[in-house]
C-alpha cells in the first residue's frame, strides 16, 4: 500500500509518496512559499486586459494576472480572487501568479501537509533519528532533479528546462523499439516523481513502425496518472504531453536558486549528522551566505540538535561538496 512520508524540515517541508519501496512522487515546499494554489484574497484591478486577454491585479505580496475580467469592472476596483497558479520561474524573470474572480471567503491555500493528507492515503512522520526518506533514496532523487540526468539500465534520460517546454531526451544502447518503450516509461515516471507540468516533449528513438510507436505511447500511459493530454508518437520518435501547471516543478525549484536549495539540503544533513558536540557546516561561500542571511534557520538547527552551529565558507568547494560534521564522533 502506498504511503506518504512527511518531514517538517528547516526552511522547507518535504514529502514523498512511497509505493513498493520506491519514491513515485516527491515535493518540497519552502517555508516562505507565498500565494499557494487555492488561496482566496482581495485584489485591486490595476490594468485592463491586454492583447492576451489577461488583466493585472495587485494583492498582498505582489501582482498577479487575471484571466477573465468581470463585466463592468473598473481600474481600482477591489475583486475577490483565488490563486489558480503560483508564480513560476523563467529565465531571467518570474511569471506572475494567475488568479480568477470567485465568490468565496478569504482563506489560505493548502500547504504541503494538507495537500498530501487530502489524498486519503496514510501520512507518516518518521521518528527523530529515523531517516525514512533517505532510506528510499531521497538524496539520489534530488540529485537527479537538480542535474536532469536520470540513469537506468534500460534508458538514460536527460531533462532540460527551456522557456517553451521541458524536454526529455532518451538515450541508450537497446534496439530502438525496446529503448523507446523503456524510455517512455522512465520519462513518465520522472514526470510524475518530479511534478513536471505544462508542455513536455519526449524525444524517443526514430520509430518507422506504427506498432512500435503505439507500444511506446502505451508504456507512458501505464505509469503517468491522468489528467494529461498527449500527441501520438510521430515517426521521428517525438511525443508531446500537456499537464496542468499549477506549481513549480522540482527541477525548476532547484534550478531557480541552486545555492538556496543546497543550503536547505545541508541543513537536513546537519540535523542528522552523527556524533556529539557542535556541528560545523562547511560549504561554498554562496551556500554559507544563504544560511547566514536566515539566522532563524541556524537557531532552529541548534535547537534541534542541542548544540552550537558553526559556518565555514570554503572557496573553491563545489556546491555538491557541502558537508556537516559534529565535533565528536
Amino acid at each position: 500500500m502506498a504511503v506518504w512520508l512527511y518531514e517538517a524540515g528547516i526552511g522547507e517541508a518535504r514529502a514523498a509518496l512511497i509505493d513498493k519501496g520506491e519514491i513515485v512522487e516527491m515535493y518540497v515546499e519552502p517555508d516562505d512559499q507565498p500565494l499557494r494554489v487555492g488561496a482566496v484574497c482581495d485584489a485591486r484591478l490595476i490594468r485592463a486586459a491586454d492583447a492576451t486577454g489577461r488583466a493585472r491585479v495587485a494583492l498582498a505580496g505582489g501582482e498577479a494576472d487575471l484571466a477573465a475580467v468581470p463585466a463592468g469592472a473598473s481600474i481600482g476596483q477591489t475583486l475577490r480572487v483565488e490563486i489558480v497558479r503560483e508564480a513560476l520561474p523563467e529565465r531571467g524573470t518570474v511569471k506572475l501568479p494567475r488568479v480568477r474572480v470567485v465568490a468565496a471567503d478569504v482563506r489560505d491555500g493548502p500547504d504541503l501537509l494538507e495537500r498530501i493528507t487530502s489524498t486519503g492515503m496514510a501520512v507518516q512522520r518518521p521518528a527523530p533519528g529515523e531517516d525514512a526518506l533517505e532510506a528510499h533514496g531521497w538524496s539520489e532523487r534530488m540529485e537527479e532533479a537538480a542535474s536532469g540526468i536520470v540513469a537506468h539500465a534500460d534508458a538514460l534520460l536527460r531533462i532540460s528546462l527551456t522557456p517553451a517546454m521541458t524536454l526529455i531526451d532518451v538515450d541508450g544502447t537497446s534496439p530502438p523499439a525496446a529503448l523507446a518503450s523503456a524510455g517512455a516509461r522512465r520519462a513518465g515516471e520522472a514526470i510524475r516523481r518530479f511534478d513536471i507540468a505544462g508542455s513536455i516533449g519526449i524525444d524517443l528513438p526514430t520509430l518507422p513502425d506504427r506498432a512500435d510507436r503505439q507500444a511506446a505511447a502505451a508504456a507512458l500511459d501505464a505509469v503517468l496518472p491522468q489528467p494529461f493530454e498527449r500527441t501520438a508518437v510521430n515517426g521521428f520518435g517525438f511525443l508531446q504531453i500537456i499537464r496542468r501547471r499549477q506549481r513549480v516543478s522540482l527541477p525548476e525549484r532547484l534550478a531557480t536558486d541552486p545555492a538556496l536549495a543546497a543550503a536547505r539540503a545541508l541543513l537536513r544533513r546537519a540535523e542528522r549528522a552523527h556524533g556529539a558536540g557542535a556541528v560545523t557546516l562547511t560549504a561554498a561561500p554562496a551556500i554559507v551566505a544563504a544560511i547566514e542571511a536566515r539566522p532563524s534557520w541556524i537557531a532552529e538547527l541548534s535547537r534541534r540538535i542541542g548544540a552550537d552551529v558553526r559556518l565555514q565558507a570554503a572557496a573553491g568547494l563545489p556546491m555538491s561538496g557541502a558537508h556537516a560534521q559534529r565535533d565528536h564522533a
